[in-house]
């Protein structure tokens, strides 16, 4: 069936506007499959319904088509803002998306303190600190850390570790710390030395150099000889990094952004310069279809990246761009509209900046390299399992179970995804499992299969083609047994993975329902990728039964009774001094605590003894 017999294309653009604006594609459900934005939407539709359409994409996109909706805008920086803001809230199937919600890391100083700390801050940012970043990455936050405390002697412990020193610990030893908490310091003193951190992270390094060269020499001329040398030593710290870091990069905030595709794959490549100074790169592999051209994939990225509802936004002043983009003169509009201030888009550059996108080049090519080699040894590595296997059906995607609990404790099940390409870790899954008998694995294992696949079936989605359980031959059956009440033991294979009669790593059993057991040896890629696999399940099975029982562990147990807030709860055990001195009390001993009325400790001196 032609697309054209059930969306009338051609009375459609009779009818459409010829300004600025948004249109959706909508498939036969009503789902959006596409959004995008158009200086005349008329001229940009009419360009998806011509006989001769190269992209087979764009062929199979219009082939969905049942109904297209229209927003017009009052410019094309405005449809940009509002495409965006469409494509984070629907992701549109069609469209490249960039995956990313990580907060950039800042360094934080709690400047409200009387002896501030200096430390790693990602989310949230709270009133009586100073904030300085975004930093690119993790490392280059635990980098510009280690230097500050190197140089400045800034604290980076804990307020609770803080406040219960009596003799310097070894950061003071190794001279990383002046040790404020057993008062070896002045408040004066070390505000000043909080003060010259602050305003190296703020980038005013040279008045920072000033200052120790004043002091420095006035210690020479008092005849203090030994701060003079502290004084040198701090200096030397601070110009060996300006020149690592500076490199003649002269001032300012901007980030480079550079892409490499190659072979349907995309990785985008930004390098961040913040007060002249390099702070390190960040690797982006956005979702595509494989056939956009490099043009299109950097102008999606940049506008989600960019004009997206972020936690931590980053605001550059200059964007320094490998290539050309045709929606450049829109996207600076948006940006400027957006942060409020101008915004510079350039990729015809010369000096210091045609390095700089040298550099982010280089670096999206080597990144791209890695992409492809992981790949290649993820390929080969299901090839094997196939041949392991002698499966005449492809093996494409590895879903794996697991189950981690402290003594039968707030189990939690693991899902983890594996495909040709790596882990889908957008994919995982944890259970929160709750089987009659504590620490029962069986009943645990078979609840997390039949709820992740029931719901995979109502949803119509993606189904395994090896369900790979941690454990021996009784956990194989039991995730086997559910399978085959789910009806899907034709669609699915069933593999358990555990310890060898050796039982030393490397010579690890599978368990197939056929009966047949399997030791691969050491050296088999088959093995290595099912190891990976079960690894990667037990590592995010305890990662959640850990967030489980520690949120458990946080609240009291007087929260489990009715009635029972924060102020009585306050009041209770202010009253007692714990729950052994509350469970010990008569109801009308309990009733004397302000707040509770003889009703109200009836019922807890009935919980208590229950």
């Amino acid at each position: 069936m032609s697309p054209l017999s059930d969306f009338d294309a051609k009375h459609f653009l009779t009818h459409c506007a010829r300004k600025p604006g948004v249109y959706r594609m909508l498939d036969g459900d009503g789902g959006v499959l596409y959004v995008g934005k158009a200086r005349n939407l008329q001229a940009r539709l009419n360009s998806y319904f011509q006989k001769n359409v190269s992209s087979a994409k764009t062929r199979a996109l219009v082939g969905r088509i049942r109904d297209i909706q229209t927003t017009v805008t009052g410019s094309e920086a405005e449809a940009l803002l509002l495409e965006q803001s469409l494509i984070k809230e629907l992701k549109p199937p069609y469209n490249i998306l960039l995956r990313d919600d990580k907060s950039y890391p800042y360094i934080r100083i709690t400047s409200a303190d009387r002896f501030p700390r200096v430390t790693f801050h990602r989310g949230t940012r709270r009133a009586g600190s100073q904030y300085f970043g975004p930093y690119p990455s993790g490392g280059a936050v635990r980098e510009a850390l280690s230097l500050i405390e190197k140089v400045f002697q800034v604290r980076n412990c804990s307020d609770s570790y803080f406040r219960n020193r009596t003799r310097p610990c070894l950061q003071h030893q190794i001279n990383r710390c002046t040790a404020p908490c057993v008062g070896l310091v002045s408040e004066a003193d070390y505000a000043r030395q909080v003060k010259m951190a602050a305003d190296f992270l703020d980038g005013r390094s040279r008045e920072v150099v000033e200052q120790l060269s004043a002091d420095m020499e006035a210690a020479s001329l008092a005849l203090e000889f030994e701060k003079a040398a502290i004084l040198r030593d701090q200096l030397a710290a601070i110009q060996s990094v300006q020149q690592k870091q500076y490199a003649e990069t002269g001032q300012g905030d901007l980030d480079v952004v550079a892409i490499e595709t190659r072979h349907g794959l995309a990785v985008i490549e930004v390098l961040m310069i913040r007060d002249g100074r390099i702070l390190g790169h960040r690797t982006f592999r956005p979702d595509t279809r494989g056939e956009e051209d490099s043009s299109e994939i950097l102008e999606a990225f940049l506008s989600q990246y960019y004009l997206g509802d972020r936690e931590d936004p980053v605001k550059p002043q200059e964007i320094l761009l490998s290539m050309d983009i045709a929606g450049a003169e829109a996207l600076q509009q948006a940006l400027e509209s957006q942060w409020g201030k101008k915004v510079r888009l350039a990729w015809r550059v010369r000096s210091d900046r045609a390095a700089w996108i040298t550099m982010a080049q280089t670096n999206a090519q080597q990144s791209m390299a890695a992409e492809l080699a992981a790949r290649e040894h993820m390929e080969a590595r299901f090839l094997a399992l196939e041949t392991l296997l002698e499966s005449s059906d492809p093996v494409r995607r590895i879903e794996c179970f697991d189950i981690s609990h402290t003594q039968g404790e707030k189990a939690v099940a693991s899902c983890v995804v594996f495909d040709q390409q790596g882990a889908r870790k957008q994919e995982y899954r944890h259970f929160n499992v709750n089987p009659a008998a504590g620490g029962d694995d069986y009943e645990a294992l078979e609840e997390a299969i039949r709820r992740r696949y029931q719901r995979v079936l109502k949803e119509q989605g993606r189904l395994p083609d090896l369900l790979l359980i941690d454990g021996g031959k009784g956990q194989m059956q039991r995730g086997w047994k559910v399978i085959q009440e789910l009806e899907l033991e034709t669609r699915v294979r069933v593999m358990g993975i555990g310890k060898g009669p050796s039982r030393r790593p490397g010579f690890e059993a599978l368990y197939l329902p056929c009966g047949k057991e399997m030791v691969p040896g050491p050296a088999d890629s088959a093995l290595h990728l099912l190891q990976q696999v079960r690894d990667e399940a037990h590592r995010f099975a305890l990662t959640g039964h850990r967030a489980r029982r520690g949120k458990a562990r946080k609240q009291s147990t007087l929260d489990e009774i009715p009635g029972i807030g924060p102020k009585r709860r306050k009041a209770l055990l202010t009253h007692f001094g714990g729950l052994k001195q509350m469970r010990n009390a008569s109801a009308s001993e309990l009733a004397r605590v302000p707040g509770i009325n003889a009703q109200m400790a009836q019922t807890l001196y009935d919980w208590f003894h229950q």
